[in-house]
This record gives structure tokens, sequence and C-alpha cells, in this order.
């Protein structure tokens, strides 16, 4: 029998991997086990975690019931909506030298960008593209966004392409345009597209850009582990996530709940979001064999891995078929064949330590 998730979670608050977090397996209701710091308070259920990355399953299924109400197709060039992105230029490897850039050979559509096959995204070796997105701020790191949404597009646009549109694969930055897309189709803020495409249909009353009015108190801090122990990377109740946004923050990433995201997957799950072929189309590998190369991520990431519309799947073993991804600051969700969810959240940076409690997680059922 599976070990229970109270169990995961509360043997590795005892071993230091956390001070705390918060799950929730199949449909039952989010526990929390330890602390919303270290030497701090019981942590509650209805804590509100910086999501990161899982922000990006989010986006992908707003940017898809688009794509099903006819506003947006997936394979039409999105430069109609953001001309930043006409005219671009591409590496003919990635890590050839700047001046080697030529025009690309066609355009980013909605699928290179639900994909992470846009052209641009994280370099993993050190090459001159990289050294350039350093130079500009546009590495990707665990914190929060710098700059406006319009200023981190103009910056991004500035490099090349590291390979044509399709042809390879880089994590992240392709969802930073999308979140930017979203809000320049007329139908407000991206803030206000998602709360009509998948916050309200979910009934997700705690998930945005930022913490709701009156509910900061519930925003935890986040650590970073140490040789000397957790030090705090941001307030609890305070900065980046609390309202106002210091500017546009489409391009950045959300604030949510254990039990706002298991709404969400069960509302995708149900077919209240996107019908069942656009949901088949999220489930399925999407990346040609050709751009899985080893260069792309973190060694191994492709071996039984694949890359859907906004998530990762498993394409081997036990648990083939099962979709779902992580944020940086320890949060993590999956869904299996079965429709059975597991979704955990924790405050503290992604290491050895929390990719070992993600794999006891993922090593057990969901259901």
């Amino acid at each position: 029998m599976s070990e229970p998730l109270s169990e995961i979670l509360a043997r590795h608050v005892a071993a230091g991997t956390v001070p705390g977090a918060v799950g929730v397996r199949g449909d039952g209701t989010p526990i929390a086990v330890g602390f919303d710091a270290p030497g701090g308070a019981p942590l509650r259920p209805d804590a509100i975690f910086r999501i990161q990355s899982m922000t990006k399953t989010v986006t992908a299924v707003a940017a898809l019931r688009l794509v099903q109400d006819g506003v947006l197709a997936l394979h039409e060039p999105v430069e109609t909506w953001l001309p930043e992105l006409s005219g671009l230029r591409a590496l003919p490897h990635p890590d050839a030298p700047l001046s080697e850039a030529r025009p690309a050979k066609r355009p980013i559509t909605l699928h290179h960008l639900l994909t992470n096959t846009s052209g641009y995204g994280m370099m993993t070796t050190d090459s001159p593209l990289r050294q350039a997105m350093v130079d500009t701020g546009m590495e990707a790191g665990p914190e929060p966004v710098a700059r406006g949404a319009q200023d981190w597009l103009d910056a991004l646009v500035s490099l090349p392409l590291a390979f044509d549109p399709g042809d390879g694969w880089r994590y992240h930055h392709s969802f930073g345009i999308l979140g930017i897309l979203l809000g320049r189709l007329g139908r407000g803020s991206t803030d206000d597209l998602l709360a009509t495409t998948v916050f309200a249909p979910s009934d997700m009353t705690d998930t945005g850009f930022t913490t709701r009015p009156g509910q900061e108190h519930r925003l935890l801090a986040a650590f970073r582990r140490t040789e000397d122990g957790f030090v705090e990377t941001e307030p609890a109740g305070a900065g980046f996530s609390v309202a106002p946004p210091p500017f546009d923050v489409s391009h950045s990433e959300l604030v949510s709940t254990v039990a706002d995201y298991h709404a969400f997957l069960r509302a995708l799950l149900d077919g209240r979001l996107i019908d069942t072929a656009l949901l088949a189309e999220l489930r399925r590998d999407q990346v040609p064999s050709s751009a899985k190369t080893p260069d792309s991520f973190f060694p191994g990431f492709w071996q039984a891995t694949g890359w859907g519309y906004g998530s990762s799947l498993v394409t081997e073993g036990p648990h083939r078929g099962r979709f779902g991804w992580s944020g940086g600051l320890g949060t993590d969700f999956f869904a299996d064949p079965d429709g059975s969810v597991c979704v955990v959240m924790t405050q503290v940076e992604m290491d050895e330590k929390v990719f070992e409690l993600l794999g006891d997680l993922q090593g057990a059922d969901a259901g």
C-alpha cells in the first residue's frame, strides 16, 4: 500500500527538508504538516504560496480555452498581437557567436510558446547568447521579475533566437511571452483573462499575480537552504506578491493555494475548462526527438519525459501518461490517466532535499 501523503510530508518535515508543507491527494481535503517558517506557527491548510512555474500549466489552459473559442489558433503566428516578434533573427546553433544570427526561417506560433520551442529560453552552456542574457538581465532565476512586461519583452527581442522556432527546446521564457500575449487580445489584462477563462470556472478564489487585499497575512515567506540553515528570500505577507504589483506583471508568476490548484485540476480533468480533444493535446508529448538534446535542460531530463502544452509528462514506466510540473519554490503537482491527482506546496527553493521529497511523492500512487 502506498505511503500516506501525511506520512511522507511529516517524515520530510522531521528530517528538515522543509519547515512545513500543505498537500492533497485524490479528492481529499488539503492537509498541513509542520510550520509556516523555521520555529514559526503551525502551518495553515489555506496558506498562500508562490507557485512559480506551476503557473505555466494555468496560462497554457487559458490559451487553449481561447483556441477552443476561436480567438487563437495553435499554428498561426502570434506577431499579430505581438509585433515585437516580427523580423526576428536566429542563430544557426545555440552556441554560435551572436554575429552569425540571420533571419529566422519561420515566425513564432502559439504552439511554439506552449511547447518551449520558440527559440527563447534558458541557456545551459557557456555561450555568447548566455552571456548576452546575463548582460541584459534576461537570465531566469528564483527571484521575482525585475522589470515590467514591456521592458522585459523589449530586452528579450533584442537578443537572437537560440534556434529557428520549432527546431529546439529551451525552458521558461516562452511562457513569459505567453502571459504578455494573453493581455494583448483585447479582453482586459492578463489577470482579467485568467479570471474569466480559468479562475472563475474552477472556483479559484485565492489565485492571482498578487494576493487579494486583506489576505496578505496568509502569504508565506520563501526560504533558501544554506549551510547555516534556512535564509528568508521573500517576506511573509509582503513584497512583490502583495497588491498592488510594482508594474505590469503579465510575464510573471502566480500565487495560489493547494485547494485552488486542486480545484483547477479537477475542473481541467472534468472538462469544464477545455474539451477532451484539447486536453488530450495538452497531455501528449509535443516535442520532436530532434529537439530533445542533452544540452536543452538538465542532464537526463528527456530519459522518460516529454513536454505537452504547459506541463511535462511521463513517457515510460509505471506512471506513463502522468502529467504535471513543479515550481522553483518547492511546489509540485501531477495527474494520472485515471484522473487521480496530487498537489503539494512548500516554501523552500528547489534543492536536492526538496527534489527527494518530490521524488517520494512521484513514486507513490496519486489516488
